[in-house]
């Protein structure tokens, strides 16, 4: 993938994360209006379970599709790329089936058993009918990524989220104010809705995109021979270790109600805090971070070609330059949040419990967003593998201290837990890839960034003190901007009054 496409795509990716980021924020926050942080709380526990069974059905098919495809097209064979997207459908159409009957069969035990709560059983046998679409939707994303046409994908994406969103209010306008188990019931089949136009809308897209460009099958038999078992060298491996991962983050999440009732609090509290932390501090810290998942995600293609035609120079470059940029992003975002927690938690939830917790983890966000470009680099380089144990390690881990640690010292265990977590999956994951690529970090320019975002921090604070009016959105936005012009200040005065960029020595990124 060339350079300029690489830039085009970061960049609608990003656009897009950002506005469907948004538009889910501001869906997250009417949801919350209207169902309480308790129906939150018991939405995210169907979730739970939800989030693993979705893993069942893509059981890797989006990771080895984009790189089956980006390999075939790396030694110029386009029929070949054909003959691994049709495999990876069958792939993806199987686990998924295989996904939905597990969670039909399944809904009752694990409502009533694992999740103690029997208003999850009939949302979660809903949940069951969507993931053979999730196992296909999955493929054609790779595949869009893999051509470096995502701004297709992305389109469907967009349209999926405002059906559902659409789809979702308009059945919560008939359910009675209190009954949370109805409100699960209308949230799960708006998105059920909403995957089946995606899936249509996918296989249109995909079907004009193959007659476009010429993609066919051809002699993809002789070409691309032994597809399937390559297939499925790259994607059973990723499938055991994702279920592997999945399967302790869900029971992580199951423990946490379970563990804060045993430190003292009440069954509607629990579940109302485990709410405010999974459905409404998280999503502000990580609303940012899509500009980085583009980035991320594109960069498996990126590297794959590069490893391929074994351009080891290009591919050191390509790292330090994508983590370089992505540490500046981070430090930004971080001290943002930082200074604005408070204000955004009232101003989007009327909640200071939310903004608390918005700053705590805006202590970690440079961690938690160089850990997914990190996580792109290994997998670009084919070392998905060590991605998914370090993964599994970083869950069996969180889970064991959820066990140990929430029933005495309740919810500051578990914030301790992720944040311990975040930096102890980074550090594994960069050490690889160090070791890989030969990074070369410059720790100076580290430091410096970090007081630049600080002071950034500090100057957006003082200008929403200054202007802000109980709470309000136009002054956050205001001195996030304020803040934004302060970090960036530096660089266009520097880049104004320097040496043309060709005449600059080279230099790490950090």
């Amino acid at each position: 993938m060339k350079d300029r496409t690489l830039a085009l795509n970061t960049a609608l990716l990003t656009a897009s994360g950002l506005l469907l980021r948004f538009v889910g924020m501001v869906w997250q926050v009417w949801l919350v209006g209207r169902i309480g942080e308790a129906g939150i709380g018991l939405f995210q526990l169907v979730m739970s379970v939800g989030t693993l069974a979705a893993t069942v059905a893509v059981s890797g098919s989006r990771f080895t599709t984009t790189r089956l495809v980006s390999e075939e097209l790396g030694l110029r064979r386009p029929d070949g790329a054909a003959e691994a997207l049709g495999i990876c459908l069958l792939y993806g159409l199987f686990f998924g089936l295989a996904a939905g009957m597990a969670l039909l069969w399944l809904a009752e035990p694990l409502g009533f058993l694992w999740l103690g709560d029997a208003r999850t059983v009939r949302p979660l046998l809903l949940l069951a009918m969507e993931m053979p679409l999730t196992g296909l939707d999955s493929v054609f994303h790779g595949y869009f990524t893999a051509v470096g046409r995502v701004w297709k994908s992305v389109l469907v994406a967009i349209a999926q989220q405002l059906v559902t969103i659409g789809a979702t209010a308009f059945l919560l306008t008939g359910v009675p104010a209190g009954n949370l188990e109805l409100a699960c019931l209308a949230i799960t089949l708006g998105r059920l809705f909403g995957a089946i136009l995606e899936l249509i809308a996918m296989a249109v897209v995909y079907a004009q995109d193959r007659r476009a460009h010429g993609i066919r099958r051809g002699n993809a038999r002789h070409t691309g021979a032994g597809m399937t078992d390559r297939m499925l060298s790259i994607a059973l491996p990723l499938a055991a270790a994702s279920y592997a991962r999945s399967g302790l983050s869900t029971v992580q999440h199951l423990l946490v109600p379970v563990g804060l009732r045993a430190s003292g609090l009440g069954a509607e509290t629990a579940l109302a805090d485990y709410g405010i932390i999974q459905g409404m501090a998280l999503p502000v810290v990580l609303f940012p971070s899509c500009v980085l998942m583009a980035a991320a995600e594109l960069l498996v293609p990126k590297l794959t070609m590069q490893q391929v035609q074994s351009e080891s120079g290009d591919i050191r470059d390509t790292a330090e330059r994508t983590l370089g940029l992505g540490f500046r992003f981070a430090a930004l975002c971080a001290a943002l949040l930082f200074a604005l927690g408070g204000p955004l938690g009232q101003a989007l939830y009327d909640s200071a419990d939310a903004g608390r917790f918005i700053r705590l983890f805006a202590l970690i966000v440079p961690v938690m967003y160089l850990d997914m470009l990190t996580d792109g680099c290994l997998k670009g380089l084919g070392d998905m593998m060590f991605c998914m144990l370090v993964n599994i390690a970083d869950a069996g881990l969180s889970a064991l201290m959820v066990w140990l640690l929430l029933p005495r010292w309740g919810l500051g265990a578990y914030i301790a837990t992720i944040c311990f977590t975040e930096l102890f999956n980074f550090v594994l994951s960069y050490v690889r890839l160090r070791k890989k690529t030969g990074l070369r970090p410059d720790l100076r320019r580290g430091v410096s960034i970090t007081a630049l975002a600080a002071v950034a921090g500090a100057g957006a604070w003082a200008l929403n003190k200054t202007i802000n009016a109980g709470n309000s959105v136009p002054a956050l936005i205001v001195s996030i901007l304020f803040g934004c012009l302060i970090y960036g200040l530096p660089r266009i005065i520097g880049g104004a009054a320097g040496r043309p960029a060709s005449c600059r020595p080279r230099r790490p990124y950090w």
